[in-house]
């Protein structure tokens, strides 16, 4: 077998046969190790996918105004990790949460891929109009910057509420948008929730790069595999709701598996797979841990279904 050192010579070997430099082989297996924080005995991986990773859609993630909670959401996935696709199905070239350059290393980097083009552009986070100072990228409006990167994107991905319809930040005073409205003419994709699901990012890559098209959107550009039914329609509390049977009091017992529509809940005007797709590898989602559906999926969050414990039955 191998070691580190003769796996990597090989692999600089071979990337200058085809006119790439140790240097610039070097930057990315660094950017990978520590955005991963991977242990060193991985290297041979690290490079291996590293130097595939040049044939490979590059990706270029922005962040607007947001939580971070859409990368949180992929970091912490289980079923694939973070790992997994990042370093097999992608090429990623800018991320200001997880890469490893900060200051003019980071801006380089992002300016030469947009500079090459055809990348995979992701949008995480909502787009504020009211004035560029709610959001700047290295003393520019994030605005401006936003549709420089969408000018040479091959697609453009909006993933969380906020950077596909404005989100929370939208119920603000910042003109908080998402990115189609930024972007009159260019299909963006988009994969609401609050935060997206990985399982609905991973799914839609690896259609794209394996078929070189998008799957069937909605109206609203979203994928109609995962926003085609409402919660409402798969819900595991359904039987309750035709039978008449709602939560009123949570400090009843017997009733806490009752239908949550008396307590705000939006699983009625929600399209969304959350029901039959669970987070972290199955393990819950918000009805089954006793919270109302939000409706984070939809263009009326947050704003539109404030405040989210209005009980449709009494109308306050």
């Amino acid at each position: 077998m191998k070691n580190v050192g003769q796996f990597c010579e090989s692999g600089y070997q071979r990337l200058e046969r085809k006119g790439v430099s140790r240097r610039d082989f070097l930057k990315l297996c660094t950017f990978t190790c520590a955005a991963l924080g991977l242990d060193l005995g991985l290297a041979p991986k690290i490079a291996e996918a590293a130097e595939k990773n040049l044939f490979k859609k590059p990706v270029i993630w922005m962040q607007g105004q947001g939580c971070t909670g859409c990368s949180e959401s992929l970091l912490s996935s289980v079923d694939p990790g973070p790992e997994q696709i990042i370093l097999e199905l992608l090429s990623v070239r800018y991320h200001p949460t997880l890469m490893a350059a900060s200051g003019d290393q980071a801006v380089q980097s992002l300016e030469e891929c947009i500079a090459q083009g055809k990348y995979i552009l992701v949008l995480e986070g909502s787009i504020p109009t009211a004035d560029p100072r709610y959001c700047m990228v290295e003393g520019k409006p994030f605005l401006e910057e936003f549709k420089k990167a969408a000018a040479k994107a091959e697609i453009v991905i909006a993933v969380g509420s906020c950077a596909c319809f404005g989100g929370i930040p939208k119920a603000g005073f910042t003109g908080a948008v998402g990115a189609q409205e930024v972007l009159p003419g260019v299909k963006v994709v988009n994969l609401p929730s609050c935060p997206v699901k990985p399982d609905r990012l991973v799914g839609l890559l690896l259609y794209y790069i394996s078929q070189n098209t998008l799957p069937k959107l909605d109206n609203l550009n979203r994928p109609e595999a995962y926003y085609r039914f409402t919660l409402h329609d798969s819900c595991y509390r359904r039987l309750h709701y035709e039978k008449g049977e709602f939560l009123e009091d949570w400090n009843n017992p017997n009733t806490l598996d009752w239908c949550l529509y008396h307590k705000g809940c939006k699983g009625q005007e929600t399209y969304t797979t959350c029901a039959k797709s669970w987070w972290n590898d199955g393990a819950n989602f918000c009805i089954y841990s006793g919270s109302p559906c939000a409706g984070c999926s939809q263009p009326e969050y947050y704003e539109g279904f404030a405040p989210l414990s209005v009980n449709p039955k009494e109308g306050k």
